[in-house]
């Protein structure tokens, strides 16, 4: 019967272990990757057409800032970071009119990351695929 009890609080204490593991490991927040620092995008448009933009981007935490150098010209960069995802972009004019342009992220390693873009707005819809190095 001694044999018994011991057995079952030694039970008892392996699932309060893997329990307190468990809570401490899905409290932990996620680290976002850092992806901080000059990127040159290749950009392929639905409709044929193609860029080579660079983004300097600037991450603190999970926000993002920075710029766009490229065929729409110079603009400032706002987003975020989620673990290996982010999202990123800037507004433009274009006849008078707003057009939003956001990137979409998967973050493949500290030196790549891949993704796809969406014009929205002033009859500017499309999109298209990328993938950028960062240098």
């Amino acid at each position: 019967m001694l044999t018994s009890h011991r057995a079952g609080r030694q039970t008892s204490m392996r699932i309060f272990r893997l329990g307190l593991t468990l809570a401490m490991v899905l409290l932990v927040p996620s680290q976002a990757a850092d992806i901080s620092g000059k990127w040159v995008f290749s950009v392929d448009l639905e409709d044929g057409g193609h860029g080579d933009p660079t983004f300097v981007l600037k991450q603190q935490g999970g926000k993002l800032s920075g710029t766009y150098d490229g065929p729409l010209g110079e603009k400032e960069v706002s987003g975020t970071v989620t673990g290996s995802q982010a999202t990123f972009g800037f507004s433009m004019e274009r006849d008078g009119e707003t057009v939003k342009v956001t990137y979409t992220a998967k973050i493949d390693s500290p030196t790549k990351m891949s993704g796809t873009v969406k014009f929205e707005g002033a009859g500017a819809g499309g999109s298209g695929k990328w993938t950028a190095a960062k240098q």
